[in-house]
């Protein structure tokens, strides 16, 4: 049987299948079948399946039981091509692909589906129409030859791969779910926030904070609108420019400690209180919606539920089945080991392949033992602090690691001059306003301390974008690196019962029977490895995990 086959989903629901020789082109005549699943499931040996996305296919083939080894995402795989043409922002479908390819009009991509908390497609969620498999080969065809041309091809074809593995890790993690006892999430918040009032107004706790805090001004305040609270102040003599903690916690009034809570516990009932718990748990699962590469660096999204801003009291509700095990992986100090990787700066490379603290090592080496000025350094240098202690800290590391420090400055020189900037495998900072990244769910950057980047013709515009792009060749090959983590993780726990559950950015939680847990540690330890080695090529730099098995999230911190 060919390694590879191409699948379409047919009009009828079924599919069009071929087996693809070398050239990517047909090797047999295609065939209809009626089944999708069952198109998929008799042919288990294929290496690698070629579809247009992994969100029209795979959640079908998963929920008949089929699993596949690997895919080729002809949609995510456009994408990147683009990125890396300097062409982002054009419609990155696979019909548009098409037309471009035979030269007629381009066709706007379809509005992204929107978060579905009951797991049921709307009626009138807008669909795609089919792509026939004739045409989805001749765009598979033309990005093979764009691979060719890319500025390092191999590196390029890895990405591609490593994405469109990442769509498969996302969708088996949606369908297997968080773990999450909604019993113990009700006693939280019935702790934190107190009854419940009929209407669904505010909880008893709430209105009790709210009752101290127009009591502190002397009239009546509402805590929940900003612009009321900073009026409040400014009533009081006193001028704030925003309700954020920092600023509120430098006032000297009796306001300031309710508050503060009362934001605390606001913010844990708007995004994780009881309406959350209905909308987002169901079969003692927490599924909302995994999304590889969702933003411009490759980290990954959600389409609702906020995972990835999940509060720490909550995690107390997120407890393993009777048997089983949270085995809590996270990556250790991962900026640093990652720019020590691609600026192969032989200092900084010899520090980060150590066992020890590396932020430790690089203190003894340049700050005179100070670890905690060492890590403010090494964090400025990725995310562009180069004013005050940040400027003075920047040039004892550029002393010590002249070539890191050379290679996140020049990252930032060809931002500043609307330069295209890649990762080290290949994804690419877009020259345009495509440069700001997506926020998460809860509108707080997920990648830089730019929270937006807009073109213009100002050098504020352009130092913006400089500083963009400084963070992004770091923040965005640790992307790439762990979409390889998690391939190879998912490739090992293939043979066992364990389920990958979560993920972000630095941390990885496998749900696994109590006996396999010894077995998913080395697991993750492995992968981590072999990511390195595939992602940065051969480097003495390491990648350690600190790893934890618990019973319930909370104890694993």
């Amino acid at each position: 049987m060919a390694d590879r086959w191409a699948l379409a989903v047919a009009e009828d629901g079924g599919a069009e299948v071929a087996p693809l020789g070398p050239d990517g082109l047909p090797a047999a005549p295609v065939r209809h079948e009626p089944d999708l699943a069952a198109a998929v499931r008799e042919r288990p040996g294929v290496g690698r399946w070629v579809w247009r996305s992994t969100a029209e296919v795979y959640p079908r083939l998963l929920a008949a039981g089929v699993r596949v080894e690997r895919c080729y995402d002809v949609e995510d795989a456009e994408t990147l091509l683009l990125g890396h043409e300097g062409r982002s922002g054009e419609p990155r479908s696979a019909a548009a692909a098409l037309a471009r390819l035979r030269g007629g009009p381009v066709p706007p991509d379809p509005p992204q589906r929107s978060a579905d908390p009951g797991g049921q497609p709307s009626l009138f969620e807008p669909r795609e129409a089919p792509l026939p498999l004739a045409g989805l080969l001749a765009v598979y065809a033309e990005q093979q030859r764009r691979h060719d041309r890319a500025e390092h091809p191999d590196r390029m074809r890895l990405l591609t791969a490593a994405e469109s593995a990442g769509t498969l890790v996302a969708t088996e993690m949606n369908r297997a779910g968080l773990p999450w006892r909604a019993d113990v999430h009700r006693e939280v918040l019935h702790d934190l926030l107190g009854e419940r009032y009929a209407g669904g107004g505010e909880p008893r706790r709430l209105a009790e904070l709210a009752e101290e805090v127009s009591a502190a001004f002397g009239h009546r305040v509402r805590p929940d609108l900003p612009a009321d609270v900073v009026k409040a102040f400014a009533r009081a003599g006193i001028t704030v420019g925003s309700t954020r903690r920092w600023e509120l916690a430098s006032v000297d009034h009796p306001a300031v400690r309710p508050l503060i809570e009362y934001k605390r516990l606001y913010r844990i009932w708007v995004a994780h209180g009881w309406s959350w718990l209905q909308d987002w748990v169901r079969d003692g699962r927490f599924r909302p919606g995994f999304l590889a590469g969702g933003t411009v660096t490759g980290r990954w999204v959600t389409n609702g539920g906020g995972a990835l801003q999940i509060p720490r009291v909550l995690r107390r509700a997120v407890v393993a089945d009777p048997g089983w095990r949270l085995v809590v992986a996270d990556a250790d100090q991962m900026e640093p080991r990652v720019l020590a990787a691609i600026s192969r700066d032989p200092g900084l490379m010899e520090v980060a392949g150590r066992p020890d603290d590396l932020y430790q090592s690089v203190s003894d080496r340049a700050f005179s033992g100070d670890r905690d000025q060492a890590k403010l350094a090494v964090l400025g240098a990725v995310y562009g602090q180069t004013s005050g202690d940040g400027l003075k800290n920047l040039a004892a590391l550029r002393r010590r690691f002249p070539k890191a420090v050379a290679y996140v400055d020049e990252a930032a020189r060809a931002g500043e001059e609307g330069r295209l900037v890649r990762t080290w495998l290949g994804r690419t900072c877009p020259p345009a306003a495509q440069a700001s990244d997506a926020t998460d769910e809860a509108g707080l950057p997920q990648d830089a301390p730019d929270r937006e980047w807009t073109p213009g013709h100002t050098s504020t515009d352009a130092r913006a974008r400089g500083r963009f792009a400084r963070n992004f060749v770091v923040q965005g090959s640790a992307a790439d690196w762990a979409l390889l983590l998690l391939a190879a993780l998912r490739r090992s726990c293939a043979s066992l019962s364990a389920e990958l559950v979560f993920f972000q950015h630095d941390e990885v939680i496998v749900h696994c029977p109590e006996e396999e847990t010894a077995q998913v540690i080395e697991a993750i330890h492995h992968a981590s490895t072999l990511a390195a080695h595939l992602t940065f090529g051969p480097t003495p730099v390491h990648f350690p995990f600190t790893t934890t098995t618990a019973q319930c999230y909370a104890d694993a911190k």
